[in-house]
């Protein structure tokens, strides 16, 4: 019996294996920036600084005062807020370029072993939707529904550019343990999705100044003018234009009050996971940063709202809660391999003579 293993087929296709984890790791770098970008923009009321899509005012670039005016005479031309809308589609478009290019490459290395193959055209098709909507945030008016969803959809990408790093770089190690997340991390990911589209929510619909004062809102602990079922009327008209918001002001602060309990909610979430796997030295640091990176988003949240939202605090909140989630998936993926039972093995091919 003679027994061949496969080492020459990985050094083969190592150095393959080994591009598109950094280009995967220039994506989720990228994608960090195009998100801040975009909350830029938003912040900066530039999200319909150009009323089509994906041009403005009709062109490629933005365009001078006087062609704007023939395309569009009721909607003037504010030069600084039609280049920040322009560059953040800019950006956005080189990121679907990244996720094309690694589509491409896992198609083209499909025949090595526990290539991710499937997270890379996923991620690729999340970009399409994504540019979808970015598509639908001008032409509905930034209707709050589209915007959140592009929110979200924006960490998503994040999310799967540092999944898809950590894949290839398994497989570049042949390490086939399977990842069994516990439990608990998914009730603890799933207040941090619902805190982001809290987040997304109250943004859209200008609530965040709908609570003055903390930790009371409006000089209450239950403010009586909170109005739930308008704050969270999921089937807005659309039409409207949404700058600036069209719900009353009780609509606005039950939106800000239950984001504030979404952060009490997320708070106690990481704690817990935090003191169930404090042994686990894999998983236990970033928990830990986990923890102090919510610590620092609870603090930036009372300056928001204390100080009637700097813009500059309101991008490091965005940041923030993306570095969270890394966190939280960084954390998962040693969890995953610590709760794996299926211990580290390498295949090898047996040939008989």
């Amino acid at each position: 019996m003679m027994v061949r293993s496969d080492n020459s087929l990985q050094g083969r296709s190592g150095p393959a294996v080994n591009r598109a984890m950094y280009l995967a790791a220039i994506g989720g770098c990228f994608t960090f920036v195009v998100i801040l970008v975009g909350v830029w923009t938003r912040l900066v009321d530039a999200g319909l600084g150009c009323p089509d899509w994906p041009g403005c005012y009709g062109a490629l670039v933005v365009p001078d005062a006087q062609r704007a005016a023939g395309f569009a005479p009721d909607l003037p031309l504010d030069p600084f807020k039609a280049w920040m809308e322009m560059f953040h589609r800019y950006i956005a478009s080189g990121l679907g370029l990244v996720a094309l290019t690694l589509a491409w490459m896992a198609w083209k290395n499909r025949h090595i072993q526990d290539y991710p193959v499937a997270v890379s055209w996923v991620l690729l098709g999340i970009i399409c939707l994504q540019g979808a909507f970015g598509a639908w945030t001008v032409t509905l008016q930034l209707w709050p529904q589209v915007v959140t969803l592009h929110l979200l959809g924006g960490f998503t990408v994040l999310a799967c550019f540092f999944w898809l790093y950590f894949r290839l770089k398994a497989c570049r190690q042949s390490d086939r343990r399977p990842i069994r997340l516990p439990g608990l991390w998914w009730l603890v990911g799933f207040l941090l999705v619902a805190q982001v589209a809290l987040g997304g929510w109250t943004s859209s619909n200008y609530a965040g100044i709908a609570c003055t004062g903390f930790p009371t809102c409006n000089n209450e602990w239950w403010p009586d003018y909170i109005d739930f079922d308008e704050g969270f009327h999921l089937t807005q008209e659309v039409g409207p234009n949404y700058l600036y918001g069209q719900l009353h002001a009780g609509a606005r602060t039950a939106i800000h009050y239950t984001h504030r309990l979404g952060a009490l909610a997320l708070g106690l979430g990481l704690i817990l996971l935090t003191l169930h796997y404090k042994h686990h030295t894999g998983a236990r640091r970033w928990l830990l940063a986990a923890l102090g990176t919510y610590l620092l988003q609870v603090s930036l949240g009372i300056i928001l709202v204390l100080n009637a939202l700097p813009l500059s605090v309101a991008l490091l909140h965005t940041a923030g809660a993306a570095l969270l989630m890394l966190l939280l998936l960084r954390s998962g993926w040693s969890l995953g391999r610590l709760e794996s039972a299926s211990p580290a093995f390498s295949y090898r091919k047996v040939v008989h003579a």
